[in-house]
Formats: structure tokens, C-alpha cells, sequence
């Protein structure tokens, strides 16, 4: 199987810093990779093995797909994924790129690209992921993006915009506006600053990590097979509910007592490095 437990240089973790994402090495053996590819496609295709159904999903159409898929909170709907999502594998690495000692899962989300060749569809906006998440006080949360099949510029593989995690939360950011040109320009007129991305080139297997200020999108995949990935978002341990924001929706403020400062701790929010017990979805 390997050994796959990575760990961060001084180098790492200050191109980190500077440039707001990291690119990791292969973090999954092969046999793993087929194991977690066949539970994505059951997962888009509505089956759940834990029989727990995720509480909402964009792209839900039968076959063949066409439109872009994103599935939050798909490791609870099934055991295989989970294995993914909670690996400690990718929990010790945040763990060292956000400088914390622990690390918590802030929700999961599969994300399946259809083929849309020859045509201008399912491109993922620019945006800041903090956008989405101002209901919790940490800003330096992060993501890693797990590629299950080899992906590039080709196939649609994920951008970002180096260093604009320096650049504050801008509020500019649509993750679903397709006009990417359009929504550039926007970014550029509210942050001063003009902007070239860095394609996430990647291999089955490996792992990008980016701030969750960090300016990312990505373009259509113009191949002729699916792109298929998954995505854990984390937060350092302590996190807490911060009452009263744009992000006052998010699915997991309803998990919590409503009252501000509430821990974004428990169940709903396993450890996936440090000290505390991992969600039961881990196990089986």
C-alpha cells in the first residue's frame, strides 16, 4: 500500500504562506482510488450505503449527466468516502499548513464534471470559500481538493489566483456564475489588484490544499470522461459559531444550539487530526 503520511518542510509550508495552496503528493494507493471511484459514481447515482441522504445536492438528473454535480455532506451517505474525507492522511497536512494542532471537518463535498466538449458549461466561478463560511470565526480555514482521476487544464481542473489570500474577503465571489471573464473583471475592479491563475495540475491521487481566501474557479471539462473528485473543507479545532453574518444559512449553523460562539465541535464535526474522536460515518 505504501506509505503515505507526508510531512511538510519549512519550504512547504512558506510556499503556503505566500501563494495560499500547496500541492501534495499521491496520498492514495491505487487500490484505494478504485474503491473510492466506484462509491463516488454510486453516490451521484443516489445510492447511499449508510442510508443517510445528503440534505441537498445540485445536478441531480438521470443519465447522462450534463450538468455539473456537487453533493455536500456525501461521506455521511457513505463509509467508503468517509475513509476519504477523515483520512489523517490529509488532516495532518492541514494541520501543518494551517499551523494548528488539530484539525476538524467543516463539510465534505463530491463534485463529478461532466464532458461538455466544444462547449461553454459547468465552469466553476472565481471565488473565496470564506464567502460561504463567514458564520464561523476562524479565517483560516483550508481545503483539500482530491483528484480521483488525473486532472488538467483539459478536463477542467481547479485555479487559483496566487497570493490572493493576502488580499481580505472581497465579496465578489459566485461559485456558479459561468461568465468567468466577466466575474474576473468584477474581482479585479473591488480588490485594485489584477489577476493570472495557476492551474492545479494533478494526478489520481494527489492533493491540493488552499486558503479559504484564496481565489479559485475552474473551467469546463472538455474532455470525453468525467472529472471526479472529492473535497474535504476543514477548520482549525475551536472554531466557533459567529452570529449574525451573510453566512447565518449555512446547513451547519443548524446543527448547533443558534447561540453565538457555539463550538463547531461534536459529532457533525469530527477530528480528522488531534486529540478527540472521529465521527461513526468513519467507521465500516
Amino acid at each position: 500500500m505504501g506509505n503515505y503520511n507526508i510531512e511538510l518542510t519549512a519550504d512547504d509550508v512558506a510556499f503556503y504562506q505566500e501563494n495560499g495552496y500547496w500541492i501534495a503528493p499521491k496520498l492514495f494507493s491505487d487500490e484505494e482510488l478504485a474503491a473510492f471511484r466506484e462509491h463516488h459514481l454510486q453516490v451521484v447515482q443516489g445510492k447511499y450505503n449508510t442510508l443517510f441522504t445528503p440534505p441537498g445536492r445540485i445536478g441531480w438528473e438521470p443519465e447522462p449527466i450534463t450538468s455539473l454535480v456537487k453533493i455536500d455532506y456525501a461521506y455521511m451517505a457513505d463509509s467508503t468516502l468517509a475513509k476519504l474525507v477523515l483520512s489523517e492522511r490529509i488532516g495532518r497536512i492541514a494541520a501543518q499548513l494551517a499551523q494548528v494542532s488539530g484539525i476538524r471537518l467543516w463539510h465534505d463535498q463530491l463534485l463529478h464534471k461532466p464532458p461538455q466538449k466544444g462547449k461553454q458549461a459547468n465552469a466553476v466561478g472565481w471565488h473565496q470559500d470564506y464567502h460561504y463560511w463567514q458564520c464561523s470565526d476562524a479565517s483560516n480555514m483550508l481545503t483539500a481538493w482530491v483528484a480521483l482521476v488525473d486532472v488538467d487544464e483539459q478536463n477542467g481542473c481547479v485555479e487559483m489566483v496566487p497570493g490572493s489570500h493576502k488580499w481580505g474577503l472581497l465579496g465578489a465571489s459566485d461559485f456558479f456564475d459561468q461568465d468567468l471573464d466577466a466575474l474576473q473583471k468584477k474581482i479585479e475592479a473591488v480588490s485594485g489588484k489584477p489577476f493570472e491563475t495557476a492551474p492545479m495540475n494533478l494526478k489520481a491521487g494527489q492533493v491540493s490544499f488552499h486558503h479559504c481566501l484564496t481565489i479559485h474557479g475552474s473551467r469546463p471539462n472538455q474532455t470525453d470522461a468525467p472529472r471526479v473528485s472529492m473535497v474535504a473543507h476543514m477548520m482549525p479545532d475551536g472554531a466557533r459559531y459567529r452570529a449574525g453574518t451573510d453566512a447565518d444559512a449555512h446547513y451547519n449553523v443548524g446543527l448547533l444550539s443558534g447561540k453565538d460562539g457555539d463550538p463547531f465541535a461534536g459529532p457533525h464535526f469530527p477530528v480528522i487530526y488531534g486529540e478527540g474522536s472521529r465521527n461513526v460515518w468513519a467507521t465500516g
